[in-house]
Order: C-alpha cells, then sequence, then structure tokens
C-alpha cells in the first residue's frame, strides 16, 4: 500500500475525528468532505451559500493540484446543502469551474453539519490517467 499518499488541511477536526482531507490511491484521487473553513478555522462567505460553493471549489482545486491533478480529473462531486431551494446558487457556483468538464455530480439537502454556519459541504473523485 505504498502508492497512497495523504494530505492534511490541517483542520483541528481531522485530528480528533481521525482522517484525512486528501488521499490518493493509485490514479484515484478522493477529498473528503469539505467546508467553507478557511486556514484560520473562519467561515468564509457567512450566509452566502454561492460564496461558501465557490470557497471550496477553490479549496479543492488546492488539494486536486498537490495530489498532481487539476479540475479535469474530477469525476464526480457530491454536494450537501442545508437548504435545497438554494440549489440554483450551488448550482451556478459549480458551473463557474465545472460547465465545461461536466463531472457527474448530485445535490442532497442534509439536517446540519458540525457548525449551523456552514450551508454546504462537497466530496470530489478525481482519477488521473
Amino acid at each position: 500500500m505504498n502508492n497512497i499518499i495523504k494530505i492534511s488541511s490541517g483542520a483541528k477536526w481531522e485530528n480528533i475525528v481521525g482522517y484525512s482531507r486528501a488521499i490518493k490511491a493509485g490514479n484515484r484521487i478522493i477529498i473528503g468532505g469539505t467546508t467553507a473553513v478557511d486556514e484560520n478555522s473562519k467561515i468564509v462567505g457567512k450566509e452566502d451559500i454561492y460564496s461558501q460553493t465557490k470557497y471550496i471549489f477553490q479549496k479543492i482545486e488546492k488539494y486536486l493540484i498537490q495530489m498532481g491533478a487539476s479540475l479535469e480529473n474530477v469525476v464526480m462531486n457530491k454536494m450537501y446543502v442545508t437548504d435545497i431551494s438554494k440549489w440554483e446558487d450551488v448550482g451556478r457556483a459549480h458551473a463557474d469551474f465545472f460547465s465545461k468538464i461536466k463531472p457527474c455530480c448530485m445535490m442532497i439537502e442534509v439536517s446540519g453539519f458540525v457548525s449551523p454556519d456552514m450551508l454546504v459541504e462537497i466530496e470530489t473523485e478525481a482519477f488521473i490517467g
């Protein structure tokens, strides 16, 4: 299993819960549930689901680059939202990054996240090769 690479975002929850932000296993990259929390543990785009979604995809792009990939390699985005009536804002932010790439995606409403200020959480899968 020496072809597995793990990266951390530095979020406090990673050590508390025991998980990696992203894992590259062979040609597959999985980026776990990512929220709009910055490097200072502050929510970016409080009360603005579009801004949070854009910030999350910027973070995801950074993790992909660290793993030797790009947005072009994304095959699936799973988007969890606390208010499905805001789907168009989330969809618009998704299109800002993926309108030409067109990966598979899904969006589902959930009751909440670890912070009530988090409006969206996204997990991504990518494939290289």
